[in-house]
């Protein structure tokens, strides 16, 4: 008994309608009749809408059942569509191709909101906010560069980069950059010892023996 299986036919050109449907579509290919061609066609796109009862209440579904017709006849269909017969040129369009930005950044680990908030203080006139919104920014500034570099950073590489991203209209003091608290989170594969004096790490105590009561 010969074996007859999917991948050694041909491709389906919608796979949602099956292979009966697409030999059925294949057949009206052979028939010679026009007329009659076309009212077999008719009967093929009555069992296709059968198939899809969800589509029923779409108001062009006699179109989109007929451009699939053509479709599984790979566009080699004579027949007396009700509809203009559609061409694969029609039906495969490219898409538009979407323009990207070309902007540059400075650093690409702070992104590009970071450097236009810090541009943007350059024109704020009030200092008090405008230090405060710097101290945050630097806070990010170093949590986005420990991810890229798996560092701590330096204080002076905050510094100037901030100053490079402000075109120099904008310093951050090194004292108050090293006064602000770090987000950075202790690793969770953080052992403690259990020998030698070592801290337990729930109660702080030392872990050499066991508590003694009261004598």
């Amino acid at each position: 008994m010969e074996k007859n299986y999917n991948y050694t036919r041909r491709k389906l050109f919608l796979p949602e309608y099956g292979r009966h449907i697409h030999e059925m579509v294949d057949y009206l290919k052979t028939i010679e009749d026009r007329p009659e061609r076309t009212r077999q066609a008719y009967i093929v796109i009555d069992v296709m809408g059968n198939l899809n009862p969800l589509l029923r209440d779409t108001s062009d579904i006699a179109h989109k059942l007929w451009d699939h017709l053509f479709i599984m006849a790979d566009f080699d269909l004579d027949v007396e569509s009700p509809y203009p017969i559609p061409t694969q040129k029609e039906l495969s369009h490219n898409p538009q191709k979407l323009e990207y930005s070309r902007r540059n950044m400075m650093f690409k680990h702070y992104g590009k909101n970071v450097e236009n908030i810090i541009r943007s203080l350059k024109d704020n006139p009030d200092e008090t906010a405008v230090e405060e919104i710097l101290e945050n920014i630097a806070r990010y500034m170093r949590t986005k560069s420990y991810e890229y570099n798996q560092e701590h950073p330096n204080n002076e590489i905050i510094i100037n980069d901030i100053k490079r991203m402000s075109r120099g209209g904008l310093t951050l003091d090194e004292v108050a950059l090293g006064s602000l608290k770090s987000e950075y989170r202790q690793s969770p594969h953080t052992t403690y010892q259990k020998k030698g004096g070592g801290k337990n790490p729930k109660n702080g105590r030392s872990g050499g023996g066991q508590r003694r009561g009261r004598q």
